[in-house]
């Protein structure tokens, strides 16, 4: 399949979830169809997984729509051969946050290989949605997608789960050409120099999808002596958070476990800040170290990057993630800083 009929049919993907968020969008109408499926599924899904409310599913759907756009397809498409062509690829995807495992599942497709994708149970009922919808608009991609078969008789694998099941692929597919991914979470480094804005972006990368996702940061670096009420300040538009159930349980438990090991914290009364030095905080926790050297932090970082997905900045590095944008991903932002598509391309 050429590019242009990627692009189409990407781009025709993007208007359908752009259908589904913005009632005024104006969906061609072999593709109005969408709009009222999709969202019945919203409402569904909640159902199936508390976490995914109305308000994480329209951001996940506005990003990709915003991703799929036909100029932001073409250059991602330029840079590559896309040689390696009809491959059986096995995805395993989570279901952390919502439509977690499309980028992986277009990659494929893209790339002209077969998928092979197990839904996460967390995440079925979207993922088979959006990948029953690129099946009607493509008839060449509807012919490469199977869902939820075993993984018995592929070529490459792309996985992604925790630790744990990390290594029970490494062992099941031993011998297969594969990449493997495990838990890793976003940091933010805190220099002083931040406005309010900076601070409330923070809150955005901290409580979006509840900070279930790898992109969330879970770990807070500042200078000593900060002032921490500034955070608290910036987080308050997020005070609501905590009447959803799910996570005010969490917040519940953590607070309870933690007083009785009278450790000190700092409670806003939607989330703990705790002093740490782990990076994976709990949900409805936030973990942070004081520093004295900007350097040391950059020396703890190196040591620690195959747990960091992100590291959130204003901009005091250029690879670093600006505030407030750790979600806002686009078809070039690889997970685990891997290219999926050059590691399909270059695999025979």
């Amino acid at each position: 399949m050429d590019n242009s009929r990627k692009i189409e049919i990407l781009n025709s993907l993007s208007q359908v979830f752009k259908g589904i968020v913005e009632p005024q969008f104006k969906l061609p109408s072999t593709l109005e169809e969408y709009r009222n499926k999709g969202l019945e599924l919203i409402e569904e899904t909640q159902y199936h997984n508390p976490w995914f409310i109305t308000d994480a599913i329209k951001k996940a759907l506005r990003i990709w729509g915003d991703a799929l756009e036909a100029d932001k397809v073409e250059k991602w498409l330029k840079g590559y051969k896309n040689q390696s062509k009809g491959k059986k690829v096995g995805v395993i995807m989570a279901g952390n946050i919502p439509l977690v495992g499309l980028h992986d599942a277009l990659v494929v497709l893209a790339s002209d290989n077969y998928l092979i994708a197990k839904l996460s149970s967390k995440d079925f009922q979207l993922m088979n949605f959006v990948l029953n919808v690129l099946s009607s608009i493509s008839e060449e991609w509807k012919a490469k997608i199977k869902i939820g078969e075993k993984l018995k008789n592929i070529d490459i694998l792309i996985a992604t789960g925790s630790d744990n099941s990390a290594r029970y692929f490494e062992y099941y597919f031993r011998d297969k050409t594969k990449i493997i991914r495990k838990n890793r979470t976003s940091v933010a480094l805190i220099n002083g120099d931040e406005s309010t804005e900076d601070l409330k972006g923070l809150a955005s990368d901290v409580f979006s999808y509840f900070g279930l996702g790898c992109r969330n940061v879970t770990k807070i670096f500042l200078p000593k002596g900060y002032n921490k009420d500034l955070l608290f300040e910036a987080f308050f538009d997020y005070k609501e958070i905590i009447n959803h159930n799910k996570y005010a349980n969490n917040y519940d438990y953590n607070k309870a476990i933690y007083l009785l090991e009278k450790v000190d914290l700092l409670d806003n009364g939607f989330l703990l800040l705790k002093e740490d030095k782990g990076l994976h905080s709990p949900v409805g926790v936030l973990y942070y170290e004081e520093y004295k050297s900007l350097d040391k932090v950059y020396q703890l970082l190196e040591e620690q990057s195959e747990n960091i997905q992100c590291i959130v900045s204003k901009n005091l590095k250029k690879q670093h993630v600006y505030f407030g944008d750790t979600q806002n991903v686009g078809l070039w932002d690889y997970a685990d800083k891997i290219d999926t598509m050059k590691f399909l391309d270059q695999t025979h």
